[in-house]
């Protein structure tokens, strides 16, 4: 085993969701309350990659604190109604950690009741600790709370943990929280952000397979 603990982003890391179900609830609500605003799939992407998908929402769509909560409750009915397929041999590298002793966190921009949702949908090991969105605004991803809250759970440490994730604040969290980092690049082939990943970390990963290869 070679990290005691992985720390798996969702959404376009384990299960293939924001082309599915964030995407298509965020197209449904700009078009009922401001049909002004219209962004690809891949520039949506892009701007959650960077800046965020807070900064993303508020300073490029323009939506007052209002319309945030109000487009957080649209894209939280929305998600509870669908669920996303985890990506192949996602299952596989999970089973394996667990069957060796090891650990399984979550720590994502998704609310957990709609993680586990997924995880159940898709026969995954229900992980030991999950850090969604609703945690407090100053505990998300990028600030590195949930790693260290983590690391006091489970008597880990810093050399013990691998973060997986597709995006800069999962990076950035880790970054900050001092943990190896695995760049998922499979879900979407966004070169700038690959750019920013292979600058980065030195574990920059095409396809489960080849994360499944390296934690071997």
């Amino acid at each position: 085993m070679r990290y005691k603990c992985l720390v798996f982003d969702h959404d376009d890391t384990t299960v293939n969701s924001t082309a599915t179900i964030h995407y298509p609830s965020f197209v449904e609500y700009m078009k009922k309350y401001r049909p002004e605003i219209n962004y690809t799939l891949e520039e949506y992407v892009r701007y959650n990659f960077h800046p965020g998908v807070v900064e993303f929402f508020s300073n490029m769509c323009g939506l007052s604190d209002e319309e945030l909560k109000q487009e957080e409750i649209f894209w939280f009915d929305y998600a509870k109604t669908h669920v996303a397929d985890a990506f192949p041999g996602i299952k596989e590298i999970m089973e394996r950690q667990k069957e060796e002793g090891g650990y399984i966190a979550v720590v994502s921009h998704s609310y957990s009741e709609n993680i586990m949702k997924d995880y159940r949908h898709n026969g995954l090991p229900d992980p030991d600790i999950i850090f969604g969105w609703e945690q407090p605004l100053e505990e998300r991803k990028p600030s590195p709370v949930p790693i260290y809250k983590i690391q006091e759970q489970f008597g880990l440490e810093a050399k013990d943990i691998l973060m997986i994730d597709d995006l800069k604040p999962g990076l950035d969290m880790a970054k900050a929280a001092g943990i190896d980092f695995a760049a998922a690049c499979w879900c979407f082939d966004i070169p700038e952000n690959e750019k920013h990943m292979r600058e980065n970390t030195p574990y920059v990963f095409k396809s489960v397979s080849e994360l499944a290869d390296f934690l071997e």
